[in-house]
């Protein structure tokens, strides 16, 4: 039985195309994907992200327990500070990417939503005394405001000072009246903010956000424009390209394994793999003409299969197709041509520098 966010009435008012999605019924789009896109990209665009995970970690050694748990070094962050992490498992592959926020007295783990289960299993299965664990994902709604106009729209809202919440930090306060934990993050590559809510509160702040936004031309946005946003910035995308059968190493978050902070799950396998040196990399590529990469659709150098798409689009921005790969380590170099094959004609195209969006 797929389960309904506190914002599914409004989804379905705005006539929204709905459906499955990690269990529940989410919005794909409202007008049109590439609509909804550029409205992320030139004024605004509000997001319902409830179905994401939320786990509260508290207890004496609750930062030991995450340093142990991710591959970044969460020592490192403050109180009111968010970071990018992962968590691996013992032989390198990647179990989940995650967002570690620190409280004062305690951490939040944001973990993507078709993981939800997977990550509170593995996670509870580590956890040692003097630590913890809530799931507390059913009493958190999650809204993303994202977009060059998002402060502007927000800042109507709240007396928190916005411009003083800098880019992966975070405050508590309020929106449209009703508590909320303001965050500078998101998953578009534009300025923006995602706010944590108690459910009952979501659709009167939806209401509030989307009628402030009005005459900033803020639209509602579905998880089809959010895959396009987050393809553009080459931000992964788990089950498409990170899952347990690939690293962090081979992923490009390299940036975020922290390989000299003490024992962490996973890091003797990375310490091989790194002396061992990559096999394949993860690039961003484009192609020629019309058509447009898919996930799974094979790769070809040479004539030789070398890879398949982990995640593919068409960009509205580039106004071309772009894709995802991951390609043997000497062939990934930028400018390096390849095919993809798309319905079952080989579409010329080239590795390319990412973000392919440059902001």
């Amino acid at each position: 039985m797929s389960k309904k966010t506190a914002l599914y009435d409004k989804h379905a008012q705005l006539g929204a195309k709905i459906v499955e999605f990690a269990g529940y019924m989410m919005p794909i789009q409202y007008s049109s994907i590439t609509e909804e896109h550029m409205a992320v990209r030139s004024d605004a665009g509000l997001f319902d992200v409830t179905h994401m995970g939320e786990f509260k970690v508290t207890g004496p050694d609750a930062l030991n327990f995450i340093n142990f748990l991710t591959i970044n070094d969460c020592s490192k962050l403050q109180i009111g500070q968010v970071q990018y992490s992962a968590m691996c498992y013992p032989d390198g592959g990647i179990v989940d990417d995650l967002l570690v926020y620190r409280f004062p007295t305690h951490f939040m783990l944001v973990v993507n939503a078709a993981n939800l289960q997977k990550d509170f299993q593995h996670i509870q299965h580590y956890v040692r005394a003097n630590v913890n664990l809530q799931d507390q994902s059913d009493d958190t709604a999650l809204l993303a405001l994202q977009g060059p106009k998002a402060p502007e729209i927000l800042q109507k809202l709240t007396d928190t000072k916005l411009d003083e919440i800098k880019y992966y930090w975070f405050a508590q306060g309020k929106a449209a009246g009703f508590p909320a934990i303001i965050s500078r993050t998101g998953y578009t590559g534009e300025i923006g903010y995602e706010l944590y809510l108690a459910p009952a509160d979501a659709p009167k702040v939806w209401d509030a956000l989307m009628e402030t936004g009005k005459p900033y031309g803020l639209k509602p946005v579905g998880l089809g424009a959010r895959d396009s946003l987050r393809l553009e910035m080459k931000y992964c995308l788990y089950g498409n390209d990170i899952d347990k059968t690939t690293n962090p190493l081979e992923a490009g978050l390299g940036w975020i394994t922290k390989l000299n902070k003490s024992d962490f799950l996973g890091k003797e396998a990375l310490l091989t793999v790194k002396a061992a040196g990559l096999q394949r990399k993860l690039v961003g590529f484009e192609v020629e003409g019309k058509a447009f990469p898919r996930q799974h659709y094979p790769v070809y150098i040479g004539g030789e299969k070398v890879g398949e798409v982990t995640s593919g689009t068409f960009s509205p921005v580039l106004k071309k197709g772009i894709g995802l790969a991951y390609l043997p380590a000497k062939a990934s170099n930028v400018g390096q041509e390849l095919t993809v094959l798309i319905r079952d004609k080989h579409i010329p195209g080239m590795v390319v520098e990412t973000p392919f969006v440059k902001k």
